[in-house]
């Protein structure tokens, strides 16, 4: 039995249990690489909060960070592009004369899917470009002889192969690698546990589920497309129709806060029993599309239809039964997102509020923006088995972060419309839940 033991916790806003650090901690400098995106933008944010502990922070990307400008000092971009040689990286950390006792590593690329498939159809040229991605960088921290004390690689929900099919729930770190397809998570940390063993470093990898923030590139944003439905569909004056069945509607489908993991990354790095650990991060906020729907729907003052039992639906079998027994998962629905995404009517009401607010970009512009950007979202909300993780091994060596992810959302559709990306939420509204709409009896 562990002796006992007093721990210290803080809150930040609505970001509750989350751990503080010795003061002796401070000057450290950190290397933010997917700085511009979803993960890296947060992380930047979440480490600039901290000047005395984090004295340089240096975000490497192709683009700057919308927001980096507004963090201060500290945070200095670096125009890199991983897909270029290590040679190439090294040269322009050693012309900054970078070091960095810390790593955060959110680069990530999706390559366009299949013609006609899903949109993780082409899984090996994932592998190929996202582990060139991490080991150029990797290669280019040796060459630059930069060894960090912990080097953070951020991963993801599909790790544990519910987007084959059913697996067994909760999610533990623990849980075998599922190779029925290929998978990048599986060789970057294959390249990170090599080049930390080879250069005397520790790693760390976070496994978020689907990540909550806002950003300008919105491709694998759960809540931007859900925002854009919403606000269309208030626009037409009509209800949210939820396109899955009930088994859809009902499982549980943990959230990840981009700025809660973020704290989380932070947390394993500095924490020395983290090393060389992997973690789960979730918000620890039970989630259903049953008890969200009605509360998105109150936000844009609409009606909502939970899943019609005498409906028609059409039906998808997934490819594979992952977890090694039972049958493939079974998925029925009404309607896809993608498919509402391309209606004359609903591009005409968005064309009618982007002028109204003076909105910045269309997430209707191309048939190829619309399956980026809606099939994602789609998924989550029809999907019919849970995806639902423990994090019970990151709790046990002290950490105890937790958001209301219901107030994530509703922040994050905020910043979108401060982003000029949607319409802001109608005024007068957003309180309790919207009105079922009832179905006339036959």
């Amino acid at each position: 039995m562990a002796p006992d033991s007093t721990q210290v916790i803080q809150s930040k806003g609505k970001y509750l249990g989350l751990p503080t650090f010795p003061s002796s901690l401070k000057n450290l400098r950190a290397i933010v690489a997917g700085a511009n995106g979803i993960s890296g933008q947060h992380m930047l944010r979440a480490l600039s909060e901290e000047p005395e502990r984090w004295s340089r922070i240096y975000a490497l990307s192709r683009r700057p960070p919308l927001e980096a400008a507004s963090l201060g000092p500290i945070v200095k971009h670096l125009a890199v592009d991983f897909l270029s040689t290590p040679e190439e990286i090294a040269k322009t950390l050693q012309e900054e004369n970078v070091q960095a006792d810390y790593v955060f590593f959110f680069s990530y690329l999706q390559p366009a899917p299949k013609p006609g498939q899903s949109l993780w159809s082409n899984a090996e040229e994932m592998c190929e470009v996202n582990g060139r991605l991490l080991q150029n960088f990797l290669t280019a921290l040796t060459i630059s002889s930069i060894k960090p004390n912990r080097i953070v690689l951020q991963t993801g929900l599909k790790n544990y192969g519910g987007h084959l099919g059913p697996v067994n729930t909760p999610h533990h770190e623990s849980d075998p690698r599922i190779t029925l397809e290929p998978n990048f998570y599986y060789p970057q940390e294959d390249i990170l546990a090599a080049h930390c063993a080879q250069n005397s470093s520790r790693w760390n990898v976070i496994r978020p589920s689907f990540i909550l923030g806002a950003v300008k590139d919105a491709a694998m944003n759960l809540v931007y497309p859900l925002a854009v439905y919403a606000a269309v569909q208030s626009h037409l004056k009509q209800p949210l129709v939820f396109p899955g069945d009930f088994a859809a509607w009902d499982k549980e489908q943990i959230q990840s806060s981009a700025m809660l993991n973020s704290y989380m990354s932070e947390w394993a790095a500095l924490t020395p029993e983290a090393e060389n650990h992997a973690f789960n991060a979730g918000d620890a906020f039970p989630f259903t599309w049953s008890r969200f729907w009605p509360v998105l729907a109150g936000w844009y003052g609409v009606g909502w239809a939970p899943p019609d039992e005498d409906a028609e639906y059409k039906t998808m079998q997934s490819p594979h039964a992952p977890r090694g027994y039972g049958p493939p998962g079974v998925i029925r629905y009404t309607y896809l997102l993608t498919s509402w995404a391309r209606q004359p009517a609903v591009q005409q009401a968005w064309s009618d509020l982007s002028k109204q607010h003076n909105l910045t970009q269309s997430p209707f512009a191309t048939d190829a923006d619309i399956d980026r950007l809606f099939s994602f979202t789609e998924m989550a909300l029809i999907v019919s088995w849970p995806w639902q993780y423990s994090v019970d091994k990151a709790r046990g060596m002290g950490w105890h972060g937790y958001v209301n992810s219901w107030e994530v959302i509703r922040d994050v559709v905020g910043e979108l419309g401060k982003l000029g990306m949607v319409p802001p939420m109608p005024v007068g509204v957003g309180e309790g839940e919207g009105g079922m709409v009832r179905k006339e009896s036959k």
